[in-house]
């Protein structure tokens, strides 16, 4: 292996290049285009100063200009960048103590997969010009492991009297609720899904025609894909503040759907997430969404108003095929509005700072 910058021959184990201090570009298991990524985010370092960091709606969108060939890690990095942690990361005095906190967020508060984590946290460091091997990390697990392996079979040979165990963080995966499990509500009417579980399993309630109502536990911090879609009957549903998550097609094709209201801490309507709501007519949608996917309201014929906070850096242009009533409120001179225009959308603007709700300039298609 070879240093990227000076091209001298490199150690198997090296983080940084020792004739030129070039950091070497980690691998991370299902992120194969990390060193390309870290090209890039050195690139916008370099054209735009390091106060860019700290300034997540312009670091947000200078990433949907920049990463626009590699969309599934630009979401990604975009919704890690909206909860403010590389902020937080910026800002720490201890690196090893910021990366700790940020893993630990990112895990449990984003509910991102161990290898996910490792990509965000491999791009995150390397910003901020610190050293983090994810690898190295892995076999110190590794070896932890095999450790405390041959303490419990030592121990286990003279038994001591068991201490309280300590309170578990929830975790998205504590306690899924899968298919299996709901099949004995195919016919029931109205559901209540038990406190305690943590997420709803992909396709988990898909096809449920009998279901007109579901009641979701508090503990909920995912929603998998199209875990309701074709709920063809499905009228309310009140999605609880712990909701991290909502995955693609969640609610695709629930046709009697009329109100939905999204939870604070939500950062992404994903793909096709309302596509075919032919019913749904008012969806609040939070502050803390970032970015709406391909066909999220497509086919939702009496949608008649969506308010768009500022926060929305990006839309695809197909998310709003087929709504025909559709008016977009929004603040004048955001991205929102600028992708109106060049969509030919009907949209109302206010002035920033101003309550979204109360519209005072009127504008039209382009």
């Amino acid at each position: 292996m070879q240093c990227r910058n000076c091209h001298k021959e490199l150690e198997p184990d090296s983080i940084f290049c020792d004739e030129c201090g070039t950091p070497v570009a980690p691998t991370v298991e299902g992120f194969e285009n990390t060193y390309q990524i870290m090209r890039i985010l050195k690139t916008i370092i370099d054209n735009h100063e390091r106060k860019v960091i700290v300034n997540t709606c312009k670091f947000v969108g200078l990433l949907s200009d920049y990463l626009v060939d590699f969309d599934r890690e630009r979401r990604m990095l975009v919704y890690i960048l909206n909860t403010g942690i590389l902020k937080k990361m910026a800002f720490s005095d201890d690196p090893n103590i910021a990366v700790k906190m940020a893993r630990n967020s990112i895990r449990n508060e984003c509910c991102l997969n161990e290898n996910a984590t490792e990509f965000v946290l491999v791009c995150f460091t390397y910003v901020l010009g610190w050293i983090y091997d994810p690898n190295k990390r892995k076999q110190k697990q590794e070896e932890q492991a095999a450790e405390e392996q041959q303490n419990v079979t030592i121990e286990s040979e003279a038994p001591k009297e068991q201490a309280p165990k300590p309170a578990v963080p929830m975790s998205i995966d504590m306690r899924v609720l899968h298919p299996a499990d709901a099949g004995r509500f195919r016919f029931a009417r109205n559901v209540t899904v038990a406190e305690g579980y943590t997420m709803i399993d992909s396709f988990c309630f898909d096809g449920f025609g009998s279901m007109r109502t579901i009641k979701l536990p508090s503990t909920l911090m995912a929603i998998g894909d199209y875990a309701f879609s074709n709920c063809k009957h499905l009228r309310g549903v009140e999605l609880p503040p712990s909701l991290k998550l909502i995955k693609q097609g969640a609610f695709s094709q629930c046709t009697d759907l009329t109100v939905i209201k999204i939870p604070k801490g939500i950062l992404e309507i994903e793909d096709n997430m309302f596509l075919c709501c032919q019913s749904l007519e008012v969806v609040e949608i939070p502050p803390s969404v970032s970015s709406i996917g391909a066909q999220a309201f497509s086919g939702c014929d009496k949608l008649r108003k969506l308010f768009l906070p500022e926060s929305v850096k990006y839309i695809d242009e197909n998310a709003f095929l087929y709504c025909p009533e559709l008016t977009i409120h929004c603040y004048e001179n955001s991205y929102v509005h600028k992708f109106c225009l060049s969509n030919g959308i009907k949209f109302e603007t206010v002035m920033v700072g101003a309550d979204l709700r109360s519209n005072v300039n009127e504008g039209g298609n382009s």
